[in-house]
């Protein structure tokens, strides 16, 4: 179920939200809102395909609606006192309800679920990062993320397009913040935050400890930079093209990189 594309770099990209397979029986609770998948990293898999040679992904093709594997498996608030979705979203980004009435998961559903999906993207996840680490000494975990730039419900205003999130700085060398922080800087035309609205998810969190020769970055794309941003979210070549180009520096730094 989990695909795995084993490179010899020590670079590891992490794809948990790109995948849009939902599991009938799960697919048939879903109501229109549910049924329309909008919060799926769209074509984030195709938009890193090839950047640079040698690197390592893990990407789950299970919708982030069936489960989100970026997200405490005991169901912990990444953002306290701020809206967000949940292990087993019950609303899109938008506050509105995924599930008809009454066919929400149950805490029974929900472990199945931590079980059926969860646990093998990061045990494959973490088996990577440790079959690199063997090799290289350390290992260097890239968060690949996107999502709209407009909604109110998650955030103010329009989100930047490079949002880069390394749980204010602990998670990651700080050189290694520094050389991502700095290519967004300077890719002419588009704008960048370091740790705003979103700071690393659980899997930034959870395997970035540098201390260990772990190193863990987050990276959330606004829509907007390579894509439509409404149904049927297509594809913008000369965007695309244009984004990838200063994906591939970050990603070329970023393999580049070793402990000082």
């Amino acid at each position: 179920m989990i695909e795995v594309t084993q490179g010899n770099s020590p670079l590891v990209l992490g794809l948990p939200h790109t995948g849009t397979d939902v599991p009938e029986g799960i697919w048939a609770t879903f109501n229109d809102t549910g049924q329309a998948l909008a919060d799926t990293d769209w074509h984030i898999h195709d938009l890193y395909a090839g950047l640079v040679e040698g690197l390592t992904t893990v990407r789950t093709p299970v919708h982030r609606y069936v489960i989100d594997v970026n997200r405490d498996p005991g169901g912990i608030s990444l953002y306290p006192g701020e809206n967000t979705t949940t292990l087993c979203p019950l609303t899109d980004f938008d506050g509105k309800g995924i599930y008809k009435t009454g066919m929400e998961p149950d805490e029974a559903d929900i472990a199945s679920r931590r079980e059926r999906f969860h646990e093998p993207y990061h045990a494959a996840l973490a088996a990577e990062l440790e079959r690199v680490r063997a090799l290289h000494g350390f290992a260097l975990l890239y968060d690949c993320h996107s999502i709209r730039s407009g909604i109110p419900f998650l955030f103010e205003g329009t989100l930047p397009d490079f949002n880069t999130g390394t749980n204010l700085g602990t998670t990651c060398d700080a050189s290694i913040e520094t050389l991502v922080v700095m290519r967004c800087k300077r890719a002419d035309g588009y704008t960048s935050v370091l740790n705003g609205r979103f700071k690393g998810g659980w899997t930034t969190r959870h395997y970035g400890r540098p201390s260990e020769g772990l190193h863990a970055i987050q990276m959330e794309l606004a829509q907007s930079t390579y894509c439509e941003e409404q149904a049927p979210w297509a594809w913008d070549k000369d965007k695309a093209d244009r984004l990838r180009n200063h994906l591939r520096d970050i990603l070329t730094d970023l393999q580049n990189w070793k402990p000082a």
